[in-house]
């Protein structure tokens, strides 16, 4: 390990001792420190073994401090986390803390910055859910802007440009603007130039393998001094499309010596011989390096604060130098962990969805099983309770774990109380399957509430006349009794349901079970969920409803009605 990258391990360790020291009120321990260390740093890892001799009187030293001294060092280090820890201790009413360097009568402009290579997976919300609540809270705004100058790693997808406007609208919030990347391409290549007449860039032809050796012993690229003529010539046969991929790059030149070598003179422009996909911006062959054109837009824009994940740390560092050399004035910036959620089967992961949904594994982005924005929606979440959600994870530097109960949870206070109820018997192996039965005696129908809070609503009427179906678990032995839900007592006796007339109290007092049911010649349902399809028999009325409407199939969770035209009618799963 050499001194710099030693030197960076310190700095690390310093950092996040400190914060784990000031945050617990308590002395710091190198084991838990050493994961959140790692997985923040990839290139330490190969170092492994030596780390946590480095670590170890690093977080000595930090001990030894007082309270006072622990504060004002990690003032100096990290600022943003000192201040998102002293929200948490003053207990503010808002999830979030405030927003660092604030100038008073300031107005907040932040932005959205999608990749357009497909639409949004659920951790794709956090970014609006954040931003937006932060606009409202400031009474400021935020834009969209597509960074969609990556034709051919991330390629964009025609359609995920309006997918993506749709989630943020089903979030609840509105940008003020938006903007695609591929479209001012042209105010790129002027700024380039600018850059160029500064003495801020240079074309190189280094093969990547090439440079790289020479920027990990922080040695000039041969093109480094080229006299700005030819860097200009140059540059413009790029723009020009007269080279290939591979061929020539535009740098900018930042210090050839700087600790960190992914900040020496990295690329800003390069050849991608793949056309981009809208037609627009087709013609380009010369694009802009993502640090390049999110931080000029960032300034043209007039964004005051950026959020990004931790692991984009470099790229404030790489766009400062632009930021310097066109004497500019950076945003401020708050760095977050990624969002992990372990609901799913699929991960979060754009192109892991893409290729689920080739390979027919998923039916679609808005699959019941697919992690996404679409899927939610489609199963009847309200965009405000996965807002709320998001919202609570705050902006920790750390990972944080998405628990999807918490967004059931906010979606259930949103619409029990004006969701009806209904039944749906499932006709599944976990529930031991559809059971039919003759009802003998009793009324000719059942009349459960539409809603057990609000007598005002009425009951719904479901027939019996044809005999009732349960689910397998429910069926009572031999003799036994079992309380149909708004019809009543009956048992279970020559293979069908004699009705018994018992009263209400056998239920509180004897533990007779109460089931739902339905029809036996009830309509078919198909209930879409996250664990696949379960077929059963709902009850009649449910076709008169609305379609999109909510219900609560009792004892199952809430649904979204989807199509009640198909044979079976189709509903979506939203949670219990």
């Amino acid at each position: 390990m050499d001194d710099e990258l030693r030197a960076r391990v310190e700095e690390a360790a310093e950092t996040a001792a400190l914060l784990n020291a000031v945050k617990h009120e308590s002395e710091a321990q190198v084991g838990p420190l050493m994961g959140p260390l790692m997985g923040e740093n990839p290139d330490f890892r190969e170092y492994g073994d030596q780390i946590p001799g480095i670590v170890a009187p690093v977080v000595d030293r930090v001990n030894e401090m007082d309270a006072a001294e622990r504060r004002e060092r990690l003032e100096e280090l990290a600022p943003e986390e000192l201040a998102e820890i002293e929200a948490e201790e003053e207990g503010e009413e808002h999830p979030l803390p405030d927003l660092p360097d604030v100038g008073e009568d300031e107005e907040i402009r932040m932005r959205v910055a999608p990749n357009p290579n497909g639409p949004w997976h659920v951790g794709h919300a956090r970014m609006p859910a954040v931003i937006g609540t932060y606009a409202e809270r400031y009474d400021g705004s935020f834009v969209c802007r597509f960074d969609d100058t990556d034709p051919e790693v991330k390629r964009p997808d025609l359609d995920a440009y309006d997918a993506i406007l749709d989630a943020i609208d089903y979030l609840g919030f509105e940008p003020e603007a938006v903007y695609r990347a591929s479209d001012r391409v042209e105010t790129y290549y002027e700024h380039a130039r600018e850059l160029i007449d500064r003495g801020g860039a240079y074309t190189c032809s280094c093969p990547g393998e090439r440079f790289s050796e020479l920027k990990n012993d922080s040695e000039a690229c041969p093109h480094r001094e080229k006299d700005q003529e030819t860097v200009r010539a140059e540059f413009a046969d790029m723009v020009a499309g007269e080279y290939s991929s591979g061929e020539m790059v535009l740098r900018v030149k930042t210090d050839i010596d700087h600790k960190n070598p992914a900040l020496r003179d990295w690329v800003a422009f390069r050849m991608v011989d793949r056309a981009h996909p809208r037609p627009e911006a087709s013609e380009y062959r010369c694009w802009p390096m993502l640090d390049f054109q999110s931080g000029v837009d960032d300034h043209l824009l007039g964004i005051t604060h950026i959020i990004r994940g931790i692991d984009l740390q470099d790229s404030a560092k790489r766009q400062q130098f632009v930021y310097d050399y066109f004497d500019w004035e950076y945003p401020a910036v708050v760095h977050w962990g990624h969002v992990q959620i372990d609901a799913y089967d699929v991960s979060l992961s754009t192109s892991t969805i893409k290729d689920r949904i080739a390979a027919g594994d998923l039916d679609g982005w808005d699959d019941p099983r697919a992690p996404t924005i679409a899927s939610l929606q489609r199963r009847g979440i309200r965009g405000e309770a996965i807002v709320d959600a998001m919202v609570e994870l705050g902006t920790s530097t750390s990972n944080v774990d998405l628990a999807m109960s918490s967004i059931y949870a906010a979606n259930r206070d949103l619409i029990d109380e004006a969701t009806d109820r209904a039944f749906f018997v499932r006709d599944s192996d976990e529930t031991g399957g559809l059971v039919e039965r003759q009802v003998i005696g009793g009324p000719d129908a059942g009349h459960p509430p539409v809603h057990p809070n609000h007598d005002d609503r009425g009951t719904r009427e479901i027939p019996v006349t044809d005999g009732v179906a349960i689910e397998g678990d429910d069926l009572p032995a031999h003799g036994d009794r079992v309380w149909l839900k708004g019809f009543g007592c009956v048992r279970h006796t020559r293979d069908a349901f004699e009705y018994v007339g018992d009263d209400i109290d056998v239920v509180r007092e004897e533990g007779v079970d109460v089931v739902h049911w339905a029809p036996a010649d009830g309509p078919t349902l198909r209930l879409r969920t996250m664990d696949g399809d379960v077929d059963g028999v709902v009850e009649p009325g449910i076709l008169a409803c609305e379609q999109d409407a909510m219900v609560q199939f009792e004892r199952v969770g809430f649904a979204r009605l989807d199509d009640l035209g198909a044979t079976p009618a189709v509903a979506y799963f939203a949670h219990p």
